[in-house]
């Protein structure tokens, strides 16, 4: 099957203030503590940038044009991607002023995607190639929607931090019907075995009506999953992409071992 999907957006706009903090007992180099210090997760040296496996995966599952969202201030990220000598892949940029939300994120994208659909993800996550080709190839809106056992097993995220994670309300076609961000056990036991999002779409052009439409959260926060919640409402279908594997997470500095740990005999090729 040909990739129905050649552009990708990764969203490095986040603050990353959990990467801020420092933590006891974690050492980091030159190179990690700076980009740590500056919460930009996707520059995290875990033997080359964590994002070039991040961008890597996605050229194996057939993007060929990645647009960075990032603040104005990301001159590292600028700096390192605007002068990369990639084979595989274009790297483009996209500024979102200010950290209003993952909606707001992807409205800055709206140039590069045209009338495209696009594939999001984000930067301080590594989804496999094999999951992000079953993405790229479907034909309309969707969502990786992962398993929980295998997400803890094959995860640096332990199960409690998973347990807070967003899980997907399913239909019996297929398709996506909510998203349940933070579920209490309650809402837990009743949903099963729903599906883990972690953030990995595919979208299509009425997602930016969405992004437009919505009101800000509780947060003050433009987010992405309101958006695709009134998307749902005005006719766009999100095909879950059942996932029975892994991802690693870029969160917190004392997840950079155990990245570094996972990814080193992964080959990188942009």
């Amino acid at each position: 099957m040909t990739c129905a999907t050649n552009k990708a957006v990764i969203l490095a706009r986040g603050l990353g203030t959990r990467m801020r903090e420092e933590a006891a007992g974690t050492e980091l180099s030159a190179a990690q503590q700076k980009a740590a210090a500056a919460g930009v997760k996707g520059m995290i040296d875990v033997g080359r940038p964590f994002l070039d496996y991040v961008i890597s995966a996605l050229a194996d599952a057939g993007v060929t044009d990645v647009c960075l969202v990032i603040g104005p201030e990301h001159d590292i990220m600028r700096d390192h991607y605007g002068n990369l000598d990639a084979k595989r892949v274009k790297i483009h940029f996209a500024i979102q002023e200010k950290p209003l939300g993952t909606a707001n994120a992807v409205e800055a994208v709206k140039e590069f995607a045209g009338e495209d659909p696009f594939i999001v993800v984000n930067s301080d996550n590594y989804y496999s190639a094999a999951a992000l080709t079953k993405l790229a190839q479907l034909d309309g809106a969707g969502v990786l929607g992962y398993e929980r056992g295998p997400l803890v097993e094959k995860s640096n995220i332990p199960a409690d931090r998973v347990a807070a994670f967003a899980v997907l309300d399913v239909a019996e076609d297929g398709n996506m019907i909510d998203i349940v961000e933070k579920p209490d056990p309650e809402t837990m036991e009743k949903m099963g075995d729903a599906p883990i999002s972690m953030n990995a779409w595919r979208f299509t052009q009425p997602i930016f009506a969405a992004c437009e439409a919505i009101e800000p959260s509780i947060r003050g926060e433009y987010e992405l999953a309101d958006a695709v919640r009134y998307a749902i409402d005005h006719g766009t279908n999100f095909q879950v992409v059942d996932v029975a594997e892994g991802v690693l997470d870029m969160s917190r500095r004392t997840d950079i071992a155990a990245v570094k740990a996972a990814l080193e005999n992964v080959e990188v090729e942009l």
